[in-house]
């Protein structure tokens, strides 16, 4: 006696999770796109086979009218596009007549100053607090490329730091100053670490994203500077002075890790042309 036929779709976390998984799509990516495919169907009380289009329009009018960020509608809406044309080869989302994506937000990258960097990098309170400001801004990566920097892949000779697993899993080469390196070969012999650069003095296991945020929060407001500052702030002006110094776009997308130009061409809007050397800073 045959069973119950069950239909993958009456399961969609099951389906949707294997496949990322099997396109080997990142932990953090996977949650994310679980989470807002099950609220979506909650939202919905229905089960993905029975969506419509008018439905999904629904909880994206939902989501903007409760104050969600564009750049959150816009990963919900990645969410969703994946599951119904990648899974169910339904298209809600094409070009001419599917669900359009709102409109970007205009807002500009916060910049630092070359002074405010100096300023911040002074206010450290110890060499680790200094070292984090540096290899944020002389490189130009992320708090969370950040906390995965091995020791191994920072070449000393060539000047440059290996990112593996950037955003996209993507591995990249950037740069770094001179001045740097010679600050982590003192760090490394004051703090010891093990495997990767930055780690608990005691347990030796790396530094999460939110420590480093903690350090450049802590530094930001010892130094008095009244912008809004993160760690990304670091990398926005880490391609905003590299542009200012006449240094080519293309060049500087490759260090950033950009897939698209037009990602990078966002800092030609803030650039002012001065000629300021970053290592000079440092």
């Amino acid at each position: 006696m045959q069973g119950k036929k069950i239909y993958p779709s009456k399961d969609p976390l099951g389906r949707l999770a294997q496949e990322l998984r099997i396109r080997n799509f990142s932990p953090k990516t996977i949650k994310v796109y679980l989470y807002y495919n099950k609220e979506f169907l909650r939202f919905a009380n229905s089960y993905a086979d029975d969506v419509n289009g008018g439905q999904i329009r629904d909880y994206i009018d939902f989501l903007i009218n409760s104050g969600k960020s564009r750049s959150t509608v816009d990963l919900v809406i990645n969410a969703l596009k994946f599951y119904y044309e990648k899974i169910l080869r339904r298209s809600f989302f094409n070009q001419k007549t599917g669900i359009k994506r709102p409109k970007k937000e205009k807002q500009l990258p916060i910049v630092l100053s070359k002074w405010e960097v100096k300023k911040m990098i002074g206010a450290g309170v110890n060499l680790k607090q200094k070292l984090v400001i540096q290899v944020l801004y002389t490189t130009g990566i992320r708090a969370s490329e950040l906390v995965n920097l091995k020791i191994e892949d920072i070449d000393y000779q060539r000047k440059t730091v290996l990112v593996k697993n950037g955003k996209g899993k993507k591995d990249r080469i950037t740069i770094i100053s001179e001045q740097v390196l010679y600050n982590i070969d003192r760090y490394i012999k004051e703090y010891r670490p093990v495997v990767y650069l930055f780690e608990n003095n005691f347990s030796h296991k790396k530094l999460n994203v939110r420590s480093i945020q903690k350090i450049v929060y802590n530094v930001a407001e010892k130094s008095k500077c009244k912008k809004h500052v993160s760690a990304h702030t670091f990398r926005h002006s880490f391609a905003t002075h590299l542009l200012e110094n006449n240094v080519n776009l293309r060049y500087i997308q490759s260090l950033l890790g950009h897939v698209r130009l037009e990602t990078t061409q966002i800092y030609t809007k803030v650039a002012v042309n001065n000629f300021a050397n970053i290592k000079d800073l440092l």
